[in-house]
């Protein structure tokens, strides 16, 4: 459920209120708001903010080398209320500047891009009237488009969400590596197993079978794709993926698998060794943070969106 009216000003203002975002990006982002957000909310439950997973994995995606004013990560609620809280912390501020440590220059937002359009109120005056049509512009070819990402404010990511990025190709050797080895199925993660698993699942996911039409041109650059309908396109990404010697190209099969097939229901499989007492859920998360290590250890190519992104703030 996204915040009433009321929520969303009160939200907006204990954030423009803290002084931790003087002279930071601030940077808004999908996942729960904190509990303490019902009744009369607290300067210590926005801190905690930072410390919820979604903010907590994109600000461990900060390239490592950015060492002083690093930005400040918000958990705003789903697409809609991080929308919604970008626009309106950018009204209250201009309201009455005396009472905001907010740069306006330095406020940014991050959604998901989802199978689903995420319209932008009219009322609002953005350049792009929806996430899609961010997308659109802000890549090409899976890639962050250099030519155009310094117009966007508002982000959106360039797989079908935040988990996808835990599943690229090059995470393999993160896995191989970890202290406890991460289980799928029974057995040592493949990620190739689950790329399989996904796109034998394409068929079934009734979510990008109602958002078809709209979703398939994000991936029609990919050679030997048929996008017509739904079953040729499982077909065949499973042939050219089978069939596929070049490594470049098995990983733009698997990136265009990333930017239609949700990831999330595979990554919540992943658990820890039998022998271990972690419980999944922190075993994961500990699992994510590795994950975001190596994004924010590859900061320069334009296929790692999220940590290419950041280091255009960072210089």
């Amino acid at each position: 459920m996204g915040l009433s009216s009321e929520e969303l000003q009160q939200y907006c203002q204990q954030i423009l209120k803290q002084r931790r975002i003087l002279n930071k990006f601030v940077i808004l982002c999908e996942g729960p708001r904190s509990n303490s957000i019902q009744g009369r909310p607290s300067p210590q439950s926005y801190k905690r903010m930072e410390q919820l997973p979604d903010a907590n994995f994109y600000n461990a995606c900060v390239p490592n080398t950015w060492k002083q004013y690093r930005p400040q990560f918000f958990n705003c609620g789903d697409r809609k209320d991080v929308i919604d809280t970008y626009f309106n912390l950018l009204e209250l501020h201009n309201q009455d500047i005396s009472n905001s440590y907010l740069n306006p220059e330095k406020l940014f937002a991050i959604v998901d891009l989802d199978n689903q359009i995420q319209n932008i109120a009219n009322e609002y005056d953005y350049k792009f009237s929806d996430t899609e049509e961010i997308f659109t512009h802000l890549y090409e070819k899976g890639k962050v488009n250099k030519e155009n990402f310094r117009e966007h404010r508002i982000w959106v990511t360039g797989l079908i969400h935040k988990e996808a990025y835990f599943l690229i190709p090059e995470l393999q050797s993160v896995f191989d590596s970890f202290l406890n080895t991460p289980i799928y199925e029974g057995n040592k993660i493949s990620l190739e197993k689950i790329y399989l698993k996904m796109a034998n699942d394409i068929t079934s996911d009734v979510d990008l079978q109602d958002n078809f039409a709209k979703s398939s041109h994000r991936i029609d650059y990919c050679t030997g794709l048929d996008c017509s309908e739904i079953n040729k396109l499982c077909n065949s990404w499973k042939y050219e993926f089978k069939a596929c010697k070049n490594e470049l190209q098995k990983n733009e099969l698997i990136y265009s698998l990333l930017t239609l097939k949700k990831a999330k229901s595979y990554w919540k499989e992943i658990k820890p060794p039998a022998d271990t007492e972690i419980p999944p859920a922190r075993f994961r998360e500990q699992l994510s943070l590795e994950i975001a290590k190596f994004y924010s250890e590859n900061t320069s190519n334009p296929k790692y969106h999220i940590s290419f992104l950041l280091n255009y703030l960072s210089n």
